[in-house]
């Protein structure tokens, strides 16, 4: 800012040397400050004469007998000396001192009222840089006062681009080192570190006799700390506990919820927890009382502990705080540290849906066990891969072997043990084949008679619960209405009878040395169906999800033009579990799988104006992930001519033996077959050579032979959706405590055309500063009662002087789109503030 300085000071002095009178003006620049700016200076009416402490007795005999008739500035780039010491004394009684230090020039350039010159004039050594004054001029500050202008400073050396001290000090603890801090030292170098440590007790209630930044930070997360745990904290964390707990828990939520600090924000945590050992701190207090702190990732290693031990101990009624085991893992997965412990807690939240159902007992007769399959079982099997999808994520999993070890117990010798057997007796009956759908119909159901274009996905391996899990995504499209059913596969469960069952056909058999014949066409590969699917439909053709999946649009729109039904074969979970190198990666393609899926169903109906969807399976699987022990295997069991697989083997004699059943090919496929096949009634598989027995599929269970069918039929147009908003249930209009709790309501429940959203909420003064901690909410309820989608949120304000005249409001921003939804006007009228003056 010095050439805008120097500009008013050109200003002033022409207007000195205004009129018809000849005028000395004498300008003593005692620190030389314009030293290098007067060179380069013209006058209007006047020259420069540059005075020079040894030419003053000539100066005075030039002014006064060499041109006494032109205008003179006389500039002296040092203090005016002494009177027995200056020869142009009695020149100046007749003159005109000017006076143009850079603090009132600033003063007056900024608008700062002669009162806070003082404030200037101590920092002045700030001011000698123009790129540094510019940036103090770039924080337009408006109605200076004492704070503001040392804020001011504080802002300017920090590079920050508003005036806050909440900023200097986030900049301070997070872009520099806590021992030999560059930032202090920049505020040492312009007078301005007593200010900084003013300013830490005025707003953050810090003082010490030789302050730091370690003893700041301590302070700042003790005292946030205080407010969320409930219990007494450690005598030595007391001396740390500051009395402005509101402008703390502010300052440090607006830290941990910003995207920009968050990462800074976990390592000052991690810092300050290793230096107060609060691991150890917090193993002795009770969980209810950590429950809302989330100021250390230390509190969610207590409680995932303590979670650990309540599942282990099947404790599943347990409550902590008023949340039952599942609701505390939801609720903890939501806040702050949930980027790093929401993959625990998902595991943790499976195990406890399935140690819930510990005690399992199976329906009585097919039809039963398969409808409380589809009601609840599946479950089971989702939440079982659920938990070791997150299982096989976690960096350790060492802690949560005992869990483990119980999750696979539960499945294996108390769910799949008992479910297999009675589904094995069920479908013996003679009405078995009538319960459902069969998959060998599918072609006559879903498709015979359809006059709409049709994309048929057949996903290898896709079980009903991953079907499920798809389902549901796609539910959430709100340009999409989607339909889930099932249907009974055929037995041996695998792929080519399962891909054949799919085709349209008048015959299908196995023949004798077991190959797979439709209409009496082998369809074992990509051509086979083709030429099956054209003889029933002309205009229809077979493609690889792999062949498509990248086209360009014009390619897709080939692909479909003129097409009535078009099936793409997907084969992710069958690809990785049949491998005994990746078997135990399943869970994760089934992950990837419902992935592609939704992905290719957006794609063609946005690129490919095809709207009609089918995504079936050709079989499902069971992958149990401990491996097989012997007496899992059942060894001993071949025949002439067999086809013998893990999980059935497809023989002219019927195998017999405890733990076997059979069922004639012929019933299956609704021909004179008379092989049989025989399978093991329980998960137990043939002993058969080759590596990968984890992933099995081809026998007898609803985890192997329900196959989802879902329809999908996605709009033409746009439907209008919307976020779930949430509204203020309370009644407030003045605020008169310092923490103050509210009710809200999510307006409406999620839906196909309400979509989840995210919130920030806060309270704001007219001027913008934020005045409250920030809280988050994500608005995803789908419960229809109104009631049970009320919350409530805590506001701790800042410990400072509200002006009762002034506005302030609560106001809740949307995260995703940063836009303000609606703001409430409030009256601040707190009755305690303190006040601040730094004494000069």
């Amino acid at each position: 800012m010095a050439e805008l300085n120097l500009k008013q000071i050109i200003d002033r002095l022409n207007a000195e040397f205004t009129g018809e009178t000849r005028k000395l003006v004498f300008w003593y620049d005692d620190k030389a400050e314009f030293a290098e700016d007067m060179e380069a200076v013209e006058l209007q009416n006047a020259k420069i004469y540059h005075l020079q402490p040894d030419n003053q007795f000539y100066t005075k005999y030039f002014l006064e007998r060499l041109d006494k008739t032109t205008n003179y500035l006389i500039y002296a780039p040092f203090p005016k000396p002494d009177v027995r010491d200056n020869h142009l004394e009695d020149t100046m009684l007749y003159s005109r001192r000017f006076f143009a230090d850079r603090a009132s020039l600033l003063s007056v350039d900024l608008g700062i009222e002669e009162k806070y010159k003082p404030v200037i004039e101590k920092h002045i050594k700030f001011f000698a840089n123009k790129e540094r004054t510019q940036r103090f001029y770039d924080l337009e500050i408006e109605n200076f006062n004492e704070e503001n202008i040392l804020v001011g400073l504080l802002s300017a050396v920090c590079k920050a681009r508003t005036c806050s001290f909440e900023e200097v000090v986030r900049i301070v603890l997070t872009d520099g080192e806590l021992v030999d801090n560059a930032f202090l030292q920049e505020f040492e170098k312009y007078d301005l570190l007593p200010a900084f440590w003013q300013l830490c007790e005025q707003h953050f209630g810090y003082t010490d006799t030789k302050p730091s930044l370690e003893r700041l930070l301590v302070t700042l997360f003790v005292t946030y700390t205080g407010r969320y745990v409930q219990a007494e904290l450690p005598a030595a964390w007391k001396s740390f506990v500051s009395y402005k707990s509101g402008n703390i828990i502010a300052f440090l939520d607006s830290l941990m919820n910003s995207v920009l600090y968050r990462d800074k924000y976990d390592a000052l945590s991690a810092h300050v927890a290793k230096g107060l050992n609060v691991l150890s701190a917090f193993a002795g207090m009770r969980v209810d009382d950590l429950v809302e702190c989330d100021t250390f990732l230390a509190v969610d290693q207590v409680l995932v502990k303590w979670l650990i031990g309540r599942l282990v101990s099947e404790d599943i009624g347990a409550i902590v705080n008023g949340f039952t085991i599942s609701e505390l893992c939801e609720k903890r997965a939501k806040m702050h540290f949930g980027r790093k412990t929401g993959k625990t807690y998902q595991m943790l939240s499976s195990a406890y849906s399935m140690v819930k159902e510990a005690d399992y007992h199976a329906a009585d007769g097919l039809k039963p066990i398969i409808d409380r399959y589809l009601a609840a079982d599946y479950n089971m099997d989702q939440q079982y891969r659920k938990f070791y999808y997150y299982y096989d994520q976690l960096e350790s999993t060492e802690s949560f072997e005992p869990l483990r070890e119980l999750v696979e117990n539960i499945y294996t010798n108390e769910y799949l043990a008992c479910l297999l057997p009675a589904w094995n007796a069920g479908i013996q009956q003679d009405a078995a084949f009538s319960a459902i759908p069969l998959q060998r119909e599918f072609y006559n159901t879903n498709l015979r008679y359809t006059k709409e274009r049709t994309v048929v996905i057949i996903s290898d391996a896709m079980r009903y619960e991953v079907g499920q899990e798809l389902f549901a995504r796609m539910q959430d499209d709100p340009k999409c209405t989607a339909k889930l059913s099932v249907q009974l596969s055929v037995l041996p469960s695998y792929t080519r009878l399962g891909m054949a069952a799919l085709l349209p056909h008048r015959t299908l058999e196995m023949t004798d040395d077991f190959q797979v014949l439709v209409d009496g066409i082998l369809c074992d590969n990509l051509a086979g169906r083709q030429q099956v699917l054209q003889s029933y439909n002309p205009d229809s053709v077979c493609v690889q999800f792999d062949d498509i999946k990248n086209l360009k649009v014009a390619e897709l729109r080939d692909v479909l033009t003129k097409r009535q039904i078009i099936y793409v074969y997907h084969n992710q979970i069958d690809a990785r579990g049949d491998k005994a190198n990746t078997e135990d990666e399943v869970f994760h393609a089934c992950e990837e799988a419902v992935q592609e899926i939704v992905d290719l169903i957006h794609r063609i109906s946005v690129s490919g104006n095809t709207y009609h969807f089918i995504v079936t399976a050709d079989h499902g699987f069971i992958y149990k992930r401990d491996k097989l022990t012997e007496s899992d295997k059942i060894s001993g069991k071949s025949a002439d001519k067999a086809f013998v697989n893990r999980r059935f083997i497809v023989s002219k004699a019927t195998l017999e033996d405890d733990g076997i059943d059979h069922m004639s090919m012929g019933r299956i496929l609704g021909n004179e077959d008379s092989k049989v096949v025989s399978y093991p009634v329980s998960s137990n598989v043939f002993k058969v050579a080759g590596g990968g027995a984890n992933y099995v599929h081809g026998g007898s269970s609803p985890q192997e032979m329900l196959v989802p069918v879902m329809e999908f039929k996605m709009e033409r147009g746009h439907m209008e959706t919307k976020n779930a908003e949430i509204a203020l249930v309370s009644i407030v209009h003045k605020i008169t405590n310092l923490i103050t709790s509210m009710d809200f309501i999510q307006s409406d429940a999620v839906s196909d055309t309400v979509k989840a959203a995210k919130y920030r909420i806060f309270f704001l003064s007219e001027d913008n500063e934020k005045i409250s901690n920030e809280n988050s909410y994500v608005a995803d309820s789908r419960e229809e009662n109104a009631q049970k989608r009320i919350f409530r949120m805590r506001f701790t304000f800042k410990n400072k002087k509200y002006d009762k005249d002034k506005q302030y409001y609560l106001v809740v921003y949307d995260e995703k789109s940063g836009l303000e939804q609606w703001r409430q006007p409030v009256v601040m009228d707190i009755a305690f503030a303190d006040d601040f003056g730094f004494g000069f």
